[in-house]
């Protein structure tokens, strides 16, 4: 395949807010008119605080809401969901982990029947070949067979999101879009979870659109990074440039308000506490 996994024209989210007893309805403009493409096997980061466009442009992207206007491209083809429907095709190639990992996985469920379900709901395969396959993936996130037959309370929070990722990875995506996947996790966990990520894009080629406010991730993830700022893209190209040579004010502010994880900074930061 030549082009990228995924493209965006122009794409615009617009949400119609009824008037109340003491106000007139108005429209609200979530995403306005953003551009952006991701090749295969690389990672766009999109970056912003809360309320800035970013969660809603994730769910036009995983197929969840229709763009008001724009053109969204997968593997090259235009996607319509508000007048073509979502394909099972469409469903399989792109797939999505929350920021909550407890919450999005059913506590009834044992986390063998978790990982088999989209292959149950999506494919024709056997039950005995979905449960292979559920055992495959649970090495691949780093887990245990034993694991096959317990319920989400019994996971810590890491091992929780291994599974949601798991969980994505069953119907062998080309594209996972990761909504704040750490931002939940302890640091220590964080670097696990983040380093498992990077493996398996590289195994299984996977190209990966990554939500975050918190920038010291987003550096060691990303390749190309979109700067979000009350729905517009501020900021959008290589990771090096934005964090090496920022543009807009917005991006610089961000920059400035974020932690810097390096010995000489931490020493820095040690030596003005001991100053003041």
């Amino acid at each position: 395949m030549t082009g990228p996994v995924l493209e965006g024209r122009d794409i615009k989210r617009d949400y119609h807010v009824p008037g109340g007893l003491f106000g007139k309805a108005r429209t609200v403009h979530a995403v306005k008119g953003v551009s952006f493409k991701v090749d295969k096997g690389k990672t766009l980061a999109i970056v912003g605080e809360s309320g800035c466009g970013k969660s809603t442009l994730a769910r036009i992207i995983t197929l969840i809401d229709a763009a008001t206007a724009g053109e969204l491209l997968i593997d090259g083809n235009k996607v319509d969901i508000a007048r073509d429907g979502l394909t099972p095709e469409l469903r399989r190639k792109v797939q999505i982990v929350f920021q909550n990992p407890y919450g999005s996985l059913n506590p009834r469920q044992k986390i063998g029947d978790v990982l088999g379900e989209p292959l149950l709901i999506n494919t024709a395969i056997p039950a005995a070949e979905r449960r292979d396959l559920a055992m495959q993936m649970l090495k691949k996130v780093g887990l245990e067979e034993k694991h096959y037959n317990r319920y989400p309370h019994m996971f810590s929070g890491g091992q929780r999101q291994r599974i949601a990722i798991a969980r994505a990875l069953m119907l062998r995506p080309s594209l996972l879009v990761l909504d704040e996947p750490v931002s939940a996790l302890d640091l220590s966990v964080q670097a696990q979870v983040l380093n498992l990520l990077a493996d398996l894009q590289d195994e299984f080629e996977l190209t990966y659109v990554f939500i975050s406010h918190d920038l010291s991730v987003v550096r060691y993830i990303a390749d190309e990074v979109m700067v979000m700022y009350f729905g517009e893209a501020v900021e959008y190209g290589p990771r090096d440039t934005v964090f090496g040579n920022p543009q807009h004010a917005y991006t610089k502010t961000l920059l400035a308000a974020t932690p810097r994880a390096d010995v000489e900074s931490i020493r820095a930061r040690i030596a003005r506490k001991r100053a003041a």
